[in-house]
């Protein structure tokens, strides 16, 4: 039967073949998830997707959400999907059992997270947001805010959100005008308005526990004043249970591209003088907790990218092979019959590349959650900031990169079904819209690419950025004793060597009186990074393929294999050398960006 989300061989390639999970089992921490529970997980996990989250896609988008008399409605089918959810406990699903969770490891939940997305990413934001905001309270909170707090909103019995935009503060947090005045009591009283706050309403569950950032009286402008709050949308009494309304509410959803079934909110906080909160963590030091959501979110951004073009590709593919349309270029005479679209060789363009960004970015995705599972484990302080630096390293790539690559995947998706794609009849044009906004949220592209070059390559002078290409070398190195990988490993070589020095020389630059023309560059420097560690990813998948088939592979085996060395070879030999431009325009420096006159853009 034909797949249209997730390629559940691949899934289980990444996991077993590629990254080994199940070794975690031979830790403590892990020792339940061995490869029949895994195995179990993965499959729960797609009947769910399949079964329930996928039917729901295009009716919830139809539908959308309703805004009336002050509450907001999601579409109904979501109350359905959210109860299986908390009976399957998927809200929590790596935090530790005694406050909620499910104790298994990050990869593992990813793959996990990738049919759902693939499935009905919409509906996973009220999820996502749920999750992060439990994580603050479970990092930050006091006792009693834990007590109160955690074990509902992992549960699912209460939601979260995070509010930190505000209509002149956007990328620019430290903007923001909310204010935050300490009462007698200990409370704080909550003034201001956010926009495009997620979920900041719904119909799904009792509660919803808000973080929201907002400056105390008297606190340093600018970022380093900035505090966390946690505002309940009904205050909690001390026993835990249900006390009043409190005085914030949402003023309208707004109307979008994409995402029509997840609520996207304006919220007013005080507008009777009476939105109460308690501070998460110290004064003045909220940006530290909302960093810890923002890494959390936008791994999760990528893989809500990952999702779509999971599956724009497995339709697309399915449709290439049922579509007639056309006699083969090699066919000679006027009666050679109609061949499927998937033997021309431009529609076998588009899919090749639809092929090898969603597997490569798969396998990035489930290799960070990796890395995080492997800082939890080690008993060596030294070795998880090794980590947790490769980690921070792939965190803007995952964003930024990926989600780049996933929409060019999806707007393939809706090309390779021609008109019939730009309908509403097949789902290719949803996956099309609903991905867009992966660029812009949780820090659009634009940022992502300035973290790369600012915190993550200028700011420890390159440590992370050469742990993480240690790694790569490591690949190259096992990749270059399989003979038939030997010449592709070379090629990926030479540009990783180009890399570093570009590296070397945009992180010289970003710290010199040239810095503006460095962040004009930064794009295209995580484009070029990005595509290395595509490289990167694809040739080590190769290798585990190539090694597979020395050992004589099954025949349906065989195939799968062959797919990933002719994927990673096409990758490094026919798109690879394209990244070669891209550094050689870092190199060379033009600060045409920053040297046109505003006036010189027309208008």
């Amino acid at each position: 039967m034909a797949q249209t989300l997730v390629d559940r061989r691949d899934v289980d390639f990444v996991l077993h073949e590629q990254l080994e999970v199940e070794r975690l089992s031979q830790h403590d921490r892990f020792s339940e998830f061995n490869r029949k529970t895994v195995d179990l997980i993965v499959s729960e996990a797609r009947n769910l997707a399949l079964k329930e989250m996928a039917p729901t896609l295009r009716t919830s988008d139809e539908e959308g959400c309703r805004f009336e008399n002050g509450s907001v409605y999601v579409p109904e089918a979501f109350h359905r999907i959210f109860e299986l959810f908390r009976e399957g406990e998927w809200i929590a699903m790596t935090e530790d059992p005694e406050v909620g969770g499910q104790g298994m490891p990050s990869a593992v939940a990813l793959a996990a997270k990738n049919f759902f997305h693939a499935a009905n990413f919409p509906f996973m934001m009220t999820i996502l947001l749920s999750h992060g905001a439990a994580k603050l309270v479970e990092r930050f909170g006091t006792d009693k805010q834990k007590s109160l707090f955690l074990k509902k909103m992992y549960s699912g019995e209460w939601g979260g959100t995070m509010l930190l935009t505000e209509p002149e503060a956007g990328s620019d947090v430290g903007a923001l005008t909310t204010t935050a005045v300490k009462q007698d009591d200990g409370t704080y009283l909550i003034t201001g308005n956010k926009i495009f706050i997620s979920s900041g309403d719904q119909d799904l569950t009792d509660n919803i526990i808000h973080p929201v950032l907002a400056r105390i009286e008297g606190a340093p402008a600018g970022t380093a004043g900035i505090s966390l709050f946690l505002v309940p949308k009904i205050w909690v009494n001390d026993d835990g249970s249900l006390g009043d309304s409190n005085d914030i509410v949402c003023t309208g959803i707004e109307e979008k591209m994409g995402i029509h079934a997840s609520p996207t909110c304006s919220m007013a906080l005080g507008g009777k003088g009476k939105c109460r909160g308690t501070l998460l963590g110290a004064e003045n030091k909220g940006m530290r907790g909302m960093f810890v959501m923002m890494n959390e979110a936008r791994l999760d951004v990528g893989m809500q990218g990952v999702g779509c073009s999971s599956a724009s590709y497995l339709n697309a593919l399915n449709y290439a092979r049922e579509r007639v349309q056309g006699r083969a270029l090699t066919a000679t005479g006027k009666d050679a019959p109609g061949v499927a679209i998937i033997n021309h060789p431009d529609v076998r363009r588009m899919l090749m590349n639809m092929k090898v960004y969603s597997e490569a970015s798969r396998s990035l995705l489930y290799y960070i959650g990796l890395c995080e599972d492997l800082c939890h484990i080690t008993q060596d302080p030294a070795e998880q900031a090794r980590w947790q630096q490769i980690i921070n390293v792939l965190i803007p790539i995952a964003k930024g990169y990926v989600t780049d690559r996933a929409f060019d995947v999806c707007s393939q998706g809706v090309q390779i079904y021609g008109g019939y794609g730009y309908t509403k009849e097949y789902p290719q044009e949803q996956y099309l819209r609903d991905t867009k906004i992966t660029h812009i949220y949780e820090g659009t592209n634009g940022i992502q690419s300035m973290d790369l070059l600012g915190r993550k390559l200028t700011a420890d002078h390159g440590e992370g950025f050469g742990l993480m290409l240690t790694k790569v070398r490591e690949t190259i190195k096992t990749a270059a004793a399989v003979s038939t990988l030997a010449p592709l490993a070379r090629d990926l070589s030479a540009v990783v060597d180009k890399l570093q020095e570009t590296a070397d020389h945009i992180r010289q630059l970003a710290m010199s009186e040239q810095m503006l023309t460095a962040y004009a560059h930064a794009y295209t420097f995580m484009e070029a990074t990005g595509d290395v560690v595509m490289a990167w990813m694809l040739l080590w998948r190769a290798e585990v393929a190539a090694k597979a088939l020395e050992k004589g592979a099954k025949k349906k085996d065989a195939v799968f294999y062959d797919g990933q060395v002719t994927g990673a070879r096409y990758f490094i030999r026919t798109l690879l050398p394209l990244t070669l431009g891209r550094m050689a325009s870092i190199m060379a420096g033009d600060n045409a960006i920053n040297e046109i006159a505003d006036e010189s853009f027309g208008g």
